[in-house]
């Protein structure tokens, strides 16, 4: 019983690398439609914004956008990505407070459900790191070096 236990154990210790990794990549193919639409419409995206009551409609636009696309890149790269991961999270907290709160909590009727997985992979992203594959990992490893 000892050692299939051991082996069960040394199994999911290879697997440990892996979810990381697919926490990154799920966040990136996540943002990077609203991210596009952001990055290629900033006015479009200025006039949702200020419909929505969103202070300095412009600046956030830009903003949300930059920090969107950038995530997208820099997760996928699993490059900065307990940095990136705090803009990330406030602009959830944005998009939480501003277009999904008054429709509940359930995706199906545009609540903030998706939003709050989003917040939980990202922090745990920031608590845990990006993970042996990926770029962060790599760099660290040719600094100590």
């Amino acid at each position: 019983m000892a050692r299939i236990s051991a082996l069960h154990e040394s199994a999911l210790r290879k697997l440990a690398d892996l979810p990381p990794l697919i926490l990154r990549l799920v966040l990136a193919y996540g943002f990077f439609t609203p991210a596009k639409y952001k990055v290629t419409d900033f006015s479009g995206t200025a006039s949702w914004f200020d419909s929505l009551g969103i202070p300095f409609p412009t600046l956030s636009a830009y903003a949300a956008g930059i920090t969107e696309m950038a995530g997208v890149i820099l997760l996928t790269l699993g490059l900065k990505t307990r940095y990136i991961s705090v803009p990330m999270i406030f602009t959830m907290l944005v998009a939480i407070f501003t277009v999904h709160i008054d429709n509940g909590f359930s995706a199906a009727k545009n609540g903030y459900e998706i939003a709050f997985y989003y917040i939980i992979m990202l922090f745990t992203l920031m608590v845990i790191g990006s993970g042996r594959l990926s770029l962060d990992h790599v760099l660290s490893r040719n600094k100590k070096k």
